[in-house]
């Protein structure tokens, strides 16, 4: 199914327009949370804590998905490293000793950047997200009633 379609489904969820924006919010926080690979769980178990909707919600999360994810975390690292005033973002690396390990020890630095930034970034991306799924039922709502009237 296309992400129109989900979006539709969202929006015309049988939810007040407040739940259905919330739980989008909560799923979209969740998504762009620097907790990768969690994030479907998280948002399932935030949704039944909070009585949210767990549809809403997942769908919320798949915005990070395999191919909005590197942009995303590329932004967000980078956005962390402007917050925390992080100047030499890339190392000069040694090329030759390219290893897994080696890459992970070089880039250490910016584990915090990248939760700094994701979690900022997420925060902001569910303001808009609950904002504009809000408007959206509720226009989506009232077209329906001029219909019916």
């Amino acid at each position: 199914m296309a992400l129109r379609d989900k979006l539709r489904e969202v929006i015309s969820t049988k939810d007040s327009p407040r739940k259905i924006a919330l739980s989008f919010a909560l799923g979209v926080f969740i998504g762009m949370s620097p907790l990768l690979g969690f994030h479907t769980v998280l948002g399932i178990g935030a949704a039944s804590l909070f009585r949210m909707n767990r549809f809403v919600t997942v769908v919320g999360v798949f915005v990070t998905n395999p191919w909005t994810m590197v942009p995303i975390y590329t932004f967000s690292t980078w956005f962390g490293t402007k917050l925390l005033g992080v100047e030499d973002i890339i190392p000069p690396l040694q090329w030759h000793h390219i290893s897994i390990s080696y890459l992970l020890n070089e880039l250490s630095f910016l584990l915090w950047p990248f939760v700094c930034g994701s979690t900022v970034v997420g925060v902001i991306s569910a303001v808009i997200g609950y904002i504009v799924v809000y408007y959206a039922v509720v226009h989506q709502r009232n077209e329906a009633e001029k219909r019916t009237s």
